[in-house]
């Protein structure tokens, strides 16, 4: 068995970070979505230019509560996760604050930077003085579900379809999950 290191850790993303979650998201997004997209898209996929959007979310986010936080095992980005407040119609943009992205690098799955992200994730929306959080995930996506319903997550009968393509032949369905993090009554 073996123990925690403080060579794994979670914090709020820097700028020179931004090569390293784009290369995460490609990796990410090649394993995901394999069955959905061509893969000449997925080939297509450029780290270093995803890099560009991440470092301009970083240095000039639209809103102060939209946060960027990373996994890291030493200095190398495993994972990545991004705060916001609550985008959909039906969210308070006071109480409801969202997990819009919680991904980790398929090499490095199962070694706990996902649950660290999450339980991040759930700290700085609190500190943001969100009460309830909510998280889009693909409808299939049993690993991402299963990770979020046992810190408590649940679904909340809200669904969608995303249309990637934007001619109806790639759909992915979704549902949403919602939790209290109201801070407990001391």
């Amino acid at each position: 068995m073996t123990s925690p290191s403080a060579d794994l850790s979670v914090r709020v993303a820097w700028a020179d970070d931004a090569p390293g979650i784009g290369h995460v998201q490609v990796r990410a997004w090649r394993q995901e979505y394999a069955d959905l997209l061509p893969a000449d898209v997925l080939e297509a996929l450029d780290g270093d230019d995803l890099a560009e959007g991440w470092r301009a979310a970083m240095t000039k986010p639209g809103d102060a509560r939209n946060r960027v936080l990373v996994a890291l095992e030493r200095n190398r980005v495993r994972g990545f996760a991004v705060t916001t407040p609550g985008a959909d119609g039906d969210a308070d943009p006071v109480a409801d604050g969202e997990i819009g992205e919680l991904v980790i690098d398929p090499d490095h799955r199962r070694l706990g930077h996902g649950s660290r992200l999450l339980q991040a994730c759930v700290d700085t929306l609190r500190a943001d003085r969100f009460t309830r959080a909510v998280c889009w995930l693909n409808a299939d996506d049993d690993a991402r579900r299963a990770l979020l319903t046992s810190a408590g997550w649940a679904p909340d009968g809200a669904h969608r379809e995303l249309d990637l393509r934007g001619d109806g032949a790639v759909v992915v369905k979704q549902v949403r999950l919602h939790t209290d993090i109201s801070e407990p009554a001391t």
